[in-house]
This record gives C-alpha cells, sequence and structure tokens, in this order.
C-alpha cells in the first residue's frame, strides 16, 4: 500500500507499508521463533454469536452439501442458533418427562412424551418415528366402564338410568 506523508516542517516523502495481514504473520512468526506467550488466540464464531453449536461445522456441511453454489456468512449462524434452540426445547421438555416419571435419565420414551405432548412440537415432528420412544397412553371413551348411577343418555328432558329397566 502506498502511504504519502505529510511532514509539517519539510518535505512529502512517499513510504511503502505493507498490508496489515504481512505485518501481523510476520510478527506472529517472529513472536513464536523468541518462544514468546503473547500471540493471540482465535476467538471461534460459535463463541462470538455464544452459541453451543459449531457455526463453522455447520457452514461444512452447508458448503459440501451443494444446497446452493453460494453461501453467507450470516447462514451457518442463523442455521446453529434455530437447531440449538430446537435441541434446548426437546432437552428441556424431556427433561420434564423425567421428573414427572421419577427417573433421573433422559430416554427415548422421554423424547417420545415430550414432543408429542408440545403442540408445535408434534407437528414440526409429525411424521418423525423416534426409536424405542412407544406410543402415546390413550384409551378410546367407548372403551372405559361407564359409571354407575349417572344419567347416561337423555330423551325428551327425561333421563334414562341403567336401573330403571
Amino acid at each position: 500500500m502506498l502511504h504519502i506523508t505529510l511532514f509539517v516542517s519539510l518535505f512529502v516523502i512517499e513510504t511503502f507499508s505493507p498490508p496489515s495481514y504481512i505485518l501481523n504473520s510476520a510478527m506472529a512468526s517472529h513472536d513464536k521463533a523468541q518462544g514468546s506467550s503473547t500471540t493471540k488466540k482465535g476467538i471461534s464464531r460459535s463463541n462470538k454469536a455464544g452459541l453451543q453449536f459449531p457455526v463453522g461445522r455447520v457452514a461444512r456441511y452447508l458448503k459440501t452439501g451443494k444446497y446452493a453454489e453460494r453461501i453467507s456468512s450470516a447462514a451457518p449462524v442463523y442455521l446453529a442458533s434455530v437447531l440449538e434452540y430446537l435441541a434446548a426445547e426437546v432437552l428441556e421438555l424431556a427433561g420434564n418427562a423425567v421428573m414427572d416419571n421419577k427417573k433421573t435419565r433422559i430416554m427415548p420414551r422421554h423424547i417420545q412424551l415430550a414432543v408429542r405432548n408440545d403442540e408445535e412440537l408434534n407437528k414440526l415432528l409429525g411424521d418423525v418415528t423416534i426409536a424405542n420412544g412407544g406410543v402415546m397412553p390413550n384409551i378410546h371413551s367407548m372403551l372405559l366402564p361407564k359409571k354407575v348411577g349417572t344419567s347416561t343418555s337423555t330423551f325428551m328432558g327425561a333421563s334414562v338410568n341403567d336401573n330403571d329397566a
């Protein structure tokens, strides 16, 4: 890069200043050679975004998956945050199911109960089969025993009981 530096007192001097990335890499290799421990450590994109899910890995999968010719730098961050939110939501509901069943570990059955009892997750994962998840407990009302002493049906305002016959 060519910079023109003005000295107030005398002359205009042209100096060559290499780009900052060349300076930084040369200084970093010089520092490593002398054993200095003041090298700057890289910060991952997951840390920058405040996520637990790996943004770099999601970016790599997006690129190698050929979903599009070009992938923006914000796309893997957004996708990783959505995936992290969904995982946290499922784990929270499954943890609640574990406590309801007085257990200490999350099993596939608890994930199944959590997903199927939540309206939005059930809609999202409606066609998904969870291995070893079992089925939702459901007994049809026709199969339940009838209660004795209560009216079962009404005809023209008069109640018909089972013990009237």
